[in-house]
């Protein structure tokens, strides 16, 4: 979420009648729309409302949507939470969708595998229903470490529908979750190469630091999968 000043209901008021003058919006109607769970403002100490921009998006795709489409707040309801969940929300009605870049083949721009999607948090069914993969299959995947749900959440991520996607198609050749733990095992040793690189960096005390880290980061993934691409690529040459 964005961090931005904060404004008070009656601020948030007045910017959403300049935008939208042709819409009766009064204070009433923002509370209500706050009783129902579709806006949740900060409260100061004193118990005053205050708005940030995320609560002023919101506000102005539930009139878009009142407006437009003539939907009741149950369905705009469910339209904000596919949001926050880094879904697409349906036009009108119907069940959210997963960005369709997310699934977009990385190849071969690799560096597409560590773009957005940071915050996408996917359900168990939407998991198995756009990796087109069975329960049974997700099971064994997370029994073998392949996948798992966020820390401290029911959901999935980007990497975890990735994975999943990935494990499916290599199941059609024959490769099952246990066949794949040499993947695991050898990312494991990646991952603990790039961190000798990376951790002084982080703890470095020049300013910046951080972000030094954690373009390094970014930049060492997408070498390390073009490098293991070319090394899988070149070795399967010989078996031809």
């Amino acid at each position: 979420m964005r961090q931005a000043a904060r404004i008070t209901i009656g601020q948030a008021v007045a910017d959403l009648k300049a935008e939208f003058p042709d819409v009766d919006i009064k204070e009433s109607k923002i509370r209500h729309l706050e009783n129902e769970g579709l806006v949740e403002p900060e409260r100061t100490p004193s118990g005053y409302r205050k708005y940030s921009t995320d609560d002023m998006e919101k506000l102005r795709y539930i009139i878009r949507a009142q407006r437009e489409h003539y939907l009741p707040l149950k369905v705009i309801k469910e339209h904000l939470e596919a949001l926050d969940r880094g879904l697409e929300p349906p036009a009108t009605s119907g069940s959210p969708s997963i960005p369709t870049s997310l699934l977009a083949n990385p190849a071969p721009g690799v560096e597409s595998l560590l773009s957005g999607h940071s915050d996408v948090r996917i359900s168990r069914r939407e998991l198995v229903k756009t990796a087109d993969i069975t329960e049974e299959l997700l099971d064994q995947l997370e029994t073998y470490g392949l996948v798992r749900p966020r820390t401290g959440s029911k959901h999935y991520d980007a990497d975890a529908l990735v994975i999943a996607k990935v494990a499916g198609e290599l199941s059609a050749f024959g490769l099952e979750p246990r066949h794949l733990r040499a993947f695991k095992t050898a990312a494991d040793r990646e991952i603990g190469l790039m961190e000798q690189v990376v951790s002084p960096m982080r703890h470095g005390r020049e300013a910046g630091a951080e972000g030094r880290a954690a373009q390094a980061i970014d930049e060492l993934a997408v070498l390390s999968v073009r490098l293991h691409a070319a090394l899988v690529k070149a070795g399967l040459r010989t078996i031809r």
